[in-house]
């Protein structure tokens, strides 16, 4: 077989693959990199003609502005969000969208047996002299979606990297690709303010050398891989992997060699940030992009012993009830990988789950440590699983906790301006005894 003839008569334009897209199919994608937006947009561009008809759209963390997710679009592709970025985030709260509640492990058994995939669509890197094209910072759901899919719509991309462990797709089995020479989406680095870094500093504390460490989203995670620097032999088994593991990996902080699995490599589900990450793990041997129910999962997570998990919040309660994914009734994200971390964490040896935020919202008129969830709030981590609470006062540790006892280490981390009114709530309930 001539794979590059081949990949010749299947290539098309965007919107030549967007016009093959029938009426009331299931269109999925998958994760942040590998929504292939030129597919994507030329989609919408046709949206709204009555000849066009209507989809349905499976994707999860769109980084850059895609117009199917417009006012205009959603008259005709219904995005389905597994985990939000800014565009699914207004179309759900603007009516246009629907949600999948899932943990984040949990959504490739949920695309095998729950959903229909007529269509899987993603971003590849060039095809190999092999006729293999690598599903690059995308681990994740890839896999089940190549398997489960009626068709296969690649948009080659050769800014994606080839990540040697990545599920792969052969030529054979495309039913269509087009090309698109753009730049993958970036995120500005997060901004480390002075309460981010004293947080950091707090967490990096309590890590031992040794352990190996998984980290969320957003500025604070951010600060605790670079307080790490000074560490020695830690690991990497993380879903999310960001600019601060290059740091600590380059810095020779980060070596995996006490790592029970995977010994001597960096295991992640999926990659985004700067450029710099995508350098990074292109064509990297020590490095794993790997599925998400092997990644996310707690027992896998769990034989890593001291491990440490460090996850970001909107509010948390009394009974130590996590919100990370909604303003009371406001949609902001999803559930991902939270409460696999803190599940896998706790039942580590040596483990140590952490949940970490500024003390206040709103430039500090309000408490992010509450008597209880704002009416409609999502428990994204439950009271029953929840370890460490972390703010720029301190940490609060809550599990193996009473009620009484976990309000007042929270109460003693929580800013000083509402310490008296969040005593006297807890004494109107009969918490504090």
């Amino acid at each position: 077989m001539d794979f590059n003839e081949l990949y010749m008569s299947k290539r098309l334009l965007p919107e030549e693959i967007a016009a093959q897209l029938q009426s009331g199919w299931s269109c999925c994608t998958d994760i942040a990199a590998a929504i292939p937006a030129g597919i994507l947009n030329a989609l919408a561009a046709g949206a709204d003609t009555e000849e066009r008809g209507s989809y349905i759209l499976h994707t999860m963390l769109d980084l850059t502005p895609l117009d199917c997710l417009g006012p205009k679009a959603t008259r005709n592709v219904t995005p389905v969000s597994w985990f939000s970025g800014g565009g699914l985030r207004d179309a759900i709260n603007y009516g246009r969208g629907d949600i999948m509640p899932c943990y984040y492990r949990d959504m490739p058994g949920l695309f095998r047996d729950y959903v229909e995939v007529d269509a899987f669509l993603t971003t590849v890197s060039p095809m190999d002299k092999h006729g293999w094209f690598s599903t690059g910072a995308a681990g994740s759901n890839s896999l089940d979606l190549i398997r489960k899919a009626k068709r296969i719509y690649l948009e080659v991309n050769p800014h994606m990297p080839r990540a040697l462990s990545a599920p792969v797709i052969h030529i054979s089995q495309v039913t269509a690709l087009c090309e698109n020479d753009a730049s993958l989406p970036v995120i500005p680095p997060a901004e480390i303010d002075e309460i981010s870094r004293t947080i950091g500093g707090l967490i990096a504390e309590a890590v031992p050398d040794g352990a190996t460490i998984q980290l969320g989203i957003g500025a604070v995670p951010e600060a605790v891989g670079l307080a790490l620097k000074d560490k020695h032999d830690l690991g990497i088994h993380t879903e999310l992997f960001t600019d601060s593991m290059v740091e600590l990996i380059e810095q020779g902080a980060v070596n995996n060699e006490k790592k029970p699995l995977n010994r001597g490599k960096t295991v992640a589900t999926l990659a985004f940030g700067s450029q710099r990450i995508y350098d990074f793990i292109d064509d990297n041997p020590a490095f794993l992009m790997l599925p998400v129910d092997y990644v996310n999962d707690p027992a896998v997570i769990a034989r890593h012993p001291n491990f440490i998990s460090v996850n970001a919040a909107l509010e948390v309660d009394f009974f130590g009830q996590v919100c990370a994914e909604s303003m009371g009734t406001r949609h902001i994200s999803g559930t991902g990988g939270q409460a696999d971390y803190v599940r896998g964490a706790i039942q580590s040896k040596g483990g140590k789950s952490f949940i970490a935020f500024p003390s206040t919202a709103k430039g500090g008129t309000v408490s992010r440590i509450t008597p209880t969830l704002t009416p409609g709030a999502i428990v994204t981590t439950s009271k029953n699983d929840v370890d460490y609470i972390v703010t720029e006062y301190g940490i609060a540790k809550l599990r193996g906790k009473t009620l009484s006892q976990r309000t007042r280490a929270l109460i003693e981390i929580a800013h000083p301006k509402f310490r008296d009114q969040l005593t006297r709530q807890a004494k109107s309930q009969n918490i504090l005894i």
